[in-house]
Parts: C-alpha cells; sequence; structure tokens
C-alpha cells in the first residue's frame, strides 16, 4: 500500500467524521446558547421533528448515489397521503391495504422518473419536475383541496404513539428500522454496489454488462416508496392528510444527504451519514426555535445553510479532481 494509497484513506475518513464533528460542535454551540437543549426530553423532540425529514432523505440519497436527483418526493408523499385518507377515511378501506396502496402509488411514480432518467435519457431535474407538478396536481384534484381527518386510534400510533413498556416514540424505531433495511441493501448487496458504481463512473459500469436502466430505475423506486412510507407516517402523526403537504421537503432531503457527506456527483456517501444530517438540520432548526427566533428568518438560515452545503459539495468535488 502506497503514500498515495493511504493519503485516500485518511481523506475518505475525515469526510465520514465531518458530520460527526459538525453535530457535536452544533450541540456544545446550542447548549451554551438555551440551557433547556441539553436534555433528554428535548433530543427525543428534535428526533420526533427529524423523523419525517430523514426518511425522505433516505430515499434521496439513494437517488443522489447515483448521480441524480428526485424534485418530486414532496408531491409524492402529499399524493400518497391522500390516496391513504381517501381509501381510509372516505371509502372506509382497512388502514393496512390503503398503505399498501398508499406504497404502491410511490413506487409507480419512482418507476416513471427511473424510466424517463435511465431509458429515455432525460435530465433527473428535468424528469422529476415533470412528476412533482402531476403528483401535486393529482393530490389536489383527488383531495378537492380538502384536508382529509378522522384515523383511528390504531393508526395514529405509528405517528404518535411510543413502544410499549417505555417512553420511545415509535416513528424514530420505525426510522431506524428503515436505516437499517437500507445500510444492508447497499452494503451487502449487489444493487448496492451498482448503485454506488453507476454514479461514480456510469461508462464503465455500463462497459462492465451491468443494466443502467434496471439500476437506475431502482434507486427512483426507492425513493418513490420511502417517499409513500413517509407520508404513512406523517398522516398518522398529524392526524391528516392534506394535498399541499410535503412542499419545499425535498430541498431539506438534499441538504441532509450533502450535509451527511453524499456527493452531488454521485458514487459516494452513506445512509448513517444521512441521517447524520437530518439530525443536524433537526438540531439547526429546535436551536433556532429555543432562540425564539421567527419563523421567516429560520427559512433565510436554513437556506443559506443549504447553499452552503452545496458550495462545499462543488469544492470538495473540485479539489478530489
Amino acid at each position: 500500500m502506497n503514500i498515495r494509497t493511504l493519503m485516500n484513506i485518511r481523506k475518505i475518513d475525515f469526510a465520514n467524521m465531518t458530520p460527526v464533528i459538525v453535530l457535536v460542535l452544533l450541540c456544545i454551540i446550542m447548549s451554551f446558547l438555551s440551557p433547556v437543549f441539553f436534555s433528554y426530553a428535548n433530543f427525543v423532540n428534535v428526533l420526533q421533528q427529524v423523523t419525517v425529514n430523514a426518511v425522505l432523505a433516505l430515499g434521496m440519497s439513494v437517488v443522489i448515489f447515483t448521480g441524480g436527483i428526485d424534485l418530486s418526493v414532496g408531491a409524492v408523499l402529499a399524493l400518497s397521503g391522500i390516496v391513504l385518507g381517501t381509501m381510509t377515511v372516505n371509502i372506509g378501506v382497512s388502514p393496512v391495504i390503503s398503505s399498501i396502496c398508499a406504497i404502491f402509488v410511490g413506487a409507480i411514480a419512482g418507476l416513471t422518473s427511473g424510466l424517463l432518467v435511465s431509458k429515455f435519457r432525460l435530465q433527473p431535474m428535468i424528469a422529476t419536475l415533470g412528476i412533482m407538478s402531476i403528483a401535486r396536481g393529482a393530490a389536489l384534484t383527488i383531495a378537492g383541496g380538502r384536508t382529509i381527518t378522522g384515523y383511528s386510534r390504531g393508526f395514529r400510533w405509528i405517528g404518535s404513539g411510543s413502544i410499549p413498556g417505555t417512553e420511545i416514540p415509535v416513528q424514530i424505531v420505525f426510522m431506524l428500522l428503515l436505516y437499517l433495511l437500507m445500510f444492508y441493501l447497499l452494503k451487502y448487496r449487489k444493487v448496492g454496489r451498482y448503485i454506488y458504481s453507476i454514479g461514480g463512473n456510469e461508462e464503465a459500469t455500463r462497459l462492465s454488462g451491468i443494466s443502467i436502466t434496471q439500476y437506475k430505475t431502482i434507486a427512483y423506486v426507492i425513493s418513490g416508496i420511502m417517499a409513500s412510507i413517509d407520508s404513512i407516517i406523517l398522516v398518522s402523526k398529524l392526524n391528516s392528510a392534506q394535498s399541499i403537504a410535503g412542499e419545499g421537503y425535498e430541498l431539506d432531503a438534499i441538504a441532509s444527504s450533502v450535509i451527511g457527506g453524499a456527493s452531488l456527483l454521485g458514487g459516494f456517501g452513506s445512509v448513517w451519514g444521512t441521517l447524520l444530517g437530518a439530525i443536524i438540520m433537526g438540531v439547526i432548526r429546535n436551536g433556532l426555535n429555543l432562540m425564539n427566533i421567527s419563523s421567516n428568518l429560520q427559512r433565510l438560515i436554513i437556506g443559506v445553510i443549504i447553499l452552503a452545503a452545496v458550495l462545499l459539495d462543488t469544492l470538495r468535488n473540485r479539489i478530489k479532481q
């Protein structure tokens, strides 16, 4: 092993540790700014707040690993939630069957995006922007602009209940299980190796005999499914399905992935980095709330953070080249 290889390994290790360092520093700073921050109740509150973004960012990360982007996740979340609410409340279908149908909607949206990008060679931003408009329009049309409320206590347990005998919220456990599943798929199954390979060097991957169309499409299907699963968590958490739900969520999902170390050019990143990125976003929002910063100013600050994260990713890629 030569010196150049050792230096590259150290760079990768440092890149993986950066989100951890940022999170620790943020927690230290916030604890000085607000005495309430360093408490168990507040930490649980932060994790509950980041669950929706973390699950959405998980699917987004898989697409980013291929070198793509999915701008439709927020709208797909809304459409899936409306389908779930319409079937459960308006029609009276079992929440289990309604949830399966909602996930199917997300899978179809992801499949469509994936085929447009991989088979028809549309730019990911254009393809998913079109799907975003279609999904949002469908959600508004189906719901008629109305909020759908009135879910059973059993269904609401997913988003607002706790594990029996503990104070651990179900939604946090649900989120962690999804991350463990995705970690296993990306780390130990060939689908993960091929997804990273496509993001690293698509042409070389194609010449190796790997189906770019198949595995790119799988990445977008995963993103769509995660968005629809997220809708189940959000609807059960709020006890309502709204056609305007998820607006702007795609930006937070992208930011969480990039802050967590993923490269927008693809081929690099990890699911645990994405989770840390989502937690960092949650800690920042939580700290701003504790300091009574207005919501308008919070949007400005979060926008600056997103822009800074993308600029840092660009600089990081230039250094690698």
